[in-house]
């Protein structure tokens, strides 16, 4: 209709001033832990984790993801935690449990797992790196 705006997603990404980006053809092993705004065109093989920010799903992510905002319109392998909003979109396919606060999910989103809503605040991950094996070779 003439004078309508579109609907939008709840969630305004220039919220945050801070964003960080894996491109396409790019892959990132290891967890990433931000704050700000992450999107993920490329792969991603470790958890992703943030106390305040949004993290959009456009590739792949094979690990746990922890951060209050989500929107996910490409392939998650493990559960997501959401602790404000989830937004499944059209190509979302998540292969682990969802759990949210509050969600949107367009027709064509698939969710192979279980939907979990929970008001109380999700439990805190914290980043534990990997410890570095001795070089022998420094010897």
């Amino acid at each position: 209709m003439l004078g309508r705006k579109k609907p939008t997603s709840a969630y305004k990404g220039n919220n945050y001033k801070d964003h960080s980006y894996v491109a396409r053809n790019t892959e990132v092993v290891g967890d990433i832990v931000f704050a700000g705004g992450l999107h993920v065109e490329g792969r991603v093989t470790g958890n992703i984790l943030s106390d305040e920010g949004s993290v959009h799903v456009h590739g792949e992510v094979t690990g746990e993801i922890r951060v209050p905002h989500v929107v996910i319109n490409g392939m998650v392998n493990g559960n997501v935690y959401a602790s404000e909003h989830i937004e499944l979109a059209a190509k979302a396919h998540v292969n682990g449990n969802v759990h949210y606060k509050t969600m949107e999910m367009i027709m064509g989103a698939q969710v192979n797992g279980g939907l979990l809503h929970s008001d109380k605040p999700v439990a805190r991950i914290e980043h534990k790196p990997a410890p570095v094996a001795d070089d022998p070779s420094a010897q």
